[in-house]
């Protein structure tokens, strides 16, 4: 039986405007994007620096459409019994252990290999759900080159092969969502199954907008000073650039320690919550004459 789809948005436009009303600023390019992932059915990768926003896409989706959210998280040494499904041994070997010389070997094993001794994981988890349902695959690119194997007929067919119960599909497909932050190369054949979106740091006008979005209290002439200070150390060769979540960070520190301006003295007593490590705060210090 082939997964039914219910796209999840109308247009283009209602992307925008749903994704907006949940504290999700989406650009046309976005939110084109992800009209299209809906519509036509297709995982949706997006790729991009750590800290521009790829995770709370999902989690954005999910919140502007009422349905559930399911992540797989993925590092390294994940595996199948982590990403699809795993047997409850302990339960199966106490379950063998009491059928012994009361019943046939064979009643007993279609009974351990039954759906009471199945510890479901985010995959399979995924496929089964009748609700609306945003599967979250996040940080692709830090798992295993195996791994991209497992999701290839998850995510061609949306379905999940059980040698031992056979194939579970999906009654609804889901909408799911792959990120990477590019430390590897992945695989042709699990691009060629995702639709791609390149997100990078936003534009200045972009991210004052989202600052005033998701920390309203800060006053405006604050937020251009801080926005620009944060694209000042972006342009630095930093061991790690601040990302918009630790820009909003900043925002709401200044505004927990009542500063109203961003100050030298300001940006040499908050630096740490933007910069996190030594080295970044010594250049910046530096470039910046905070001395």
């Amino acid at each position: 039986m082939k997964a039914t789809q219910s796209p999840l948005f109308g247009s283009v436009d209602e992307v925008t405007e749903r994704l907006e009303r949940v504290g999700y600023l989406a650009s046309t390019a976005v939110a084109t994007t992800v009209y299209l992932a809906d519509r036509l059915g297709k995982p949706l990768l997006v790729e991009g620096p750590a800290g521009v926003g790829k995770t709370e896409l999902a989690k954005a989706v999910a919140a502007a459409t009422d349905s559930g959210l399911v992540r797989l998280q993925c590092y390294e040494g994940i595996d199948e019994a982590r990403a699809l499904y795993e047997w409850n041994h302990a339960k199966q070997l106490l379950r063998i252990t009491a059928g012994q010389g009361q019943e046939s070997w064979d009643a007993t094993r279609d009974d351990v290999f039954s759906e009471e001794f199945l510890l479901p994981r985010p995959l399979l988890t995924a496929i089964r759900r009748d609700e609306p349902t945003v599967l979250l695959i996040d940080e692709m690119d830090k798992a295993d080159v195996e791994v991209e194997g497992l999701l290839l007929e998850v995510l061609s067919d949306y379905q999940v092969s059980i040698p031992e119960m056979g194939t579970v599909t999906a009654k609804r497909r889901p909408f799911a969502l792959l990120t990477s932050n590019s430390t590897r190369e992945l695989s042709e054949a699990l691009k060629r199954r995702c639709l791609f979106l390149h997100l990078d740091f936003p534009d200045a006008d972009l991210e004052r907008r989202i600052v005033l979005t998701r920390v309203p209290e800060l006053p405006e002439a604050l937020v251009d000073s801080l926005v620009r200070t944060v694209r000042v150390l972006r342009a630095m060769e930093l061991r790690k650039v601040p990302s918009v979540a630790e820009t909003l960070d900043w925002g709401r520190t200044l505004l927990a320690l009542g500063m109203d301006t961003l100050d030298d003295e300001a940006v040499r007593t908050t630096l740490g919550v933007v910069l996190k490590h030594r080295s970044d705060q010594v250049k910046a210090t530096a470039e910046l004459r905070l001395n």
